[in-house]
């Protein structure tokens, strides 16, 4: 489900990226409306288009049930005039009992490499949380690439990992910063 959501968050970012096809043109759209569950949705539309066709997109949705829970859902994308390009989704539910859920995901490309990212948390009504990132990047100069995990755990605390990977895919040492 956190898949397909995201999924079509980032179809909507890259619709509304594709839709500002007109050079240096800008538009933004915000509607709030009284919806069946008692509550108020607000949907904003905003997409940016530079003369140099550079463009960017956005779209988020909040929702509100009349009980006290909110659900934001968003995305956006961007193409570089240097060929680069990126989208980004996520979405969060608060809970009137405190609890929460949240997931997002973002990739992006351009002449250094690729980089791409999930994750997810969750908070329970007591107030304890669980949350769980994993992001890759790829250089485009040696095709070498690093795999990155980070949880956290309320009462566990923060676990990270990385395992570095040359371009045949085998393991090897990952750089060392100095």
């Amino acid at each position: 489900m956190k898949n397909r959501t995201l999924a079509i968050l980032l179809s909507l970012a890259g619709a509304t990226l594709v839709a500002t096809a007109t050079p240096a043109a800008a538009y933004t759209r915000h509607v709030v409306h009284g919806n069946a569950e008692g509550g108020k949705t607000a949907t904003t539309v905003v997409g940016r288009e530079g003369p140099d066709g550079g463009a960017y997109g956005r779209a988020r949705v909040t929702k509100t049930d009349g009980q006290g829970d909110v659900t934001t859902a968003g995305g956006s994308a961007f193409r570089g005039p240097n060929g680069a390009k990126g989208a980004r989704a996520g979405k969060t539910t608060v809970n009137a009992d405190g609890s929460a859920t949240h997931a997002s995901g973002f990739a992006a490309s351009g002449s250094k490499g690729t980089v791409a990212s999930q994750g997810s948390a969750t908070r329970d009504a007591s107030g304890n949380i669980d949350q769980s990132r994993t992001t890759t990047a790829t250089s485009a100069t040696t095709g070498n690439s690093v795999k990155a995990t980070e949880s956290y755990n309320s009462e566990t605390g923060v676990t990270r990992s990385a395992t570095c990977y040359n371009a045949s895919g085998a393991t090897i040492a990952c750089p060392t910063r100095n």
